[in-house]
């Protein structure tokens, strides 16, 4: 007597292969609709996404981290079973061998996991179609921005430098300080997190950059962001952050310096509105923090874009031209480093994997995925939100 069928076959198959069309049918719309994409992030996308980033905003820990822990698992049991397969199928081309009940069990319950493989890779299609692949394919959101279409000269680049530069230098004198010399948050990371939702609320209802409300899809409600058990390990990727579209989750490094954590939380809640481009959700990130009535933000929104302005005007002059503008004070530089050296002492003492192997697959990873979805420059995308900024400003520097 043959055991029965399990998994995509028989009665299961219409609605597995309903969820593959329909994402595969999903993704192609969005591929070749900007109108499509465009209106499902503006009238779908809240109300898919909504309920799960409420559900998941209960928990107390980072639901995103805990299904990337379980996906690497089942992908060593998937390996482990593969080879199982295989070694059967060579023993029953080899000796003909009496058939044992074990043996027969094994290979049953090895073809049931590997037809749930097959289902949870449907649902992470869906899931990843709904919470990211349609994204990708809206209307950039440079469109909007008072400057679009015009072209800047590097003079324009060394003005917008030199200013954010300077709001850097006077903002790091009026910063509370523990005796360290390190700016200290009165309130914690708990304080800081309802802070990082009341300013991208704020930043839904008044941009400050034209009479259009330019970033709609920020209003609604926020979910709290969420600090990573796995930190240290992130930092060895030089992660601030991670959007998690499994779970609608924003998450952050916890173990980076004070002075990061503003600037990703915000960025990591652009995400969850929709914004999925980086240099989008740095815009967003720089702008809902400056706004926001809390100087030690104001001062993380300003070094959030420091170093992406200040490299890009290093690489259009020559050095003598640099050094001749306004010098970014050491104190700056301080509070803008990602960990401190105690901290990264701890990270590489703690360490499993070296940083280097850590960053280079974190980094290729990375670039692959958003090349993958339409982003030609890949990691390089980060730093487009210097063009963002002089679009943004269009010469109009605020006080």
């Amino acid at each position: 007597m043959r055991p029965k069928r399990y998994g995509v076959g028989a009665k299961r198959m219409p609605l597995f292969w309903i969820l593959f069309l329909l994402s595969a049918g999903l993704n192609l719309l969005s591929w070749k609709s900007r109108s499509f994409s465009d209106f499902y992030a503006d009238r779908i996308f809240p109300y898919v996404t909504a309920p799960l980033s409420r559900l998941t905003a209960v928990l107390p820990f980072s639901l995103g981290e805990c299904l990337l822990i379980a996906a690497a698992l089942w992908l060593l049991v998937l390996a482990g079973v593969l080879v199982l397969l295989a070694a059967g199928r060579i023993r029953r081309h080899g000796e003909k061998a009496e058939e044992k009940p074990g043996r027969a069990l094994r290979h049953l319950w090895s073809v049931r996991f590997l037809h749930a493989t097959a289902w949870v890779v449907n649902a992470v299609f869906l899931v990843m179609t709904l919470n990211c692949v349609i994204l990708y394919h809206v209307t950039p959101l440079e469109e909007s921005l008072p400057g679009y279409g015009k072209s800047y000269s590097v003079e324009e680049l060394a003005k917008l430098r030199d200013y954010v530069a300077d709001k850097c230098n006077t903002l790091a004198l009026q910063m509370p300080r523990g005796e360290d010399g390190e700016v200290f948050y009165e309130g914690g990371d708990a304080a800081m997190k309802q802070e990082a939702r009341r300013a991208i609320a704020r930043e839904a209802e008044e941009s400050g950059l034209s009479e259009k409300l330019i970033f709609e899809r920020l209003r609604g409600w926020s979910t709290t962001p969420k600090g990573m058990f796995a930190s240290e390990f992130i930092s060895q990727q030089y992660m601030q952050g991670y959007y998690f579209p499994f779970s609608m989750e924003a998450n952050y490094n916890t173990v980076m310096k004070v002075m990061n954590k503003p600037f990703t939380m915000c960025h990591e809640l652009a995400h969850t509105h929709g914004y999925i481009y980086e240099d989008e959700a740095n815009l967003i990130g720089f702008l809902a923090c400056i706004h926001s009535e809390d100087e030690v933000f104001q001062y993380s929104g300003w070094l959030g874009v420091l170093n992406y302005v200040d490299n890009a005007f290093y690489r259009n002059v020559d050095r003598q031209i640099y050094r001749a503008h306004p010098a970014i004070s050491e104190t700056v530089r301080t509070d803008n480093e990602f960990l401190s050296e105690k901290t990264w002492e701890r990270v590489e003492k703690n360490a499993v994997l070296s940083t280097e192997t850590v960053k280079a697959a974190a980094d290729t990873y990375l670039d692959t995925t958003l090349k993958v979805n339409g982003v030609s420059s890949g990691k390089a995308s980060y730093e487009h939100v210097v063009g963002l900024l002089l679009e943004c400003f269009d010469g109009n520097f605020p006080e």
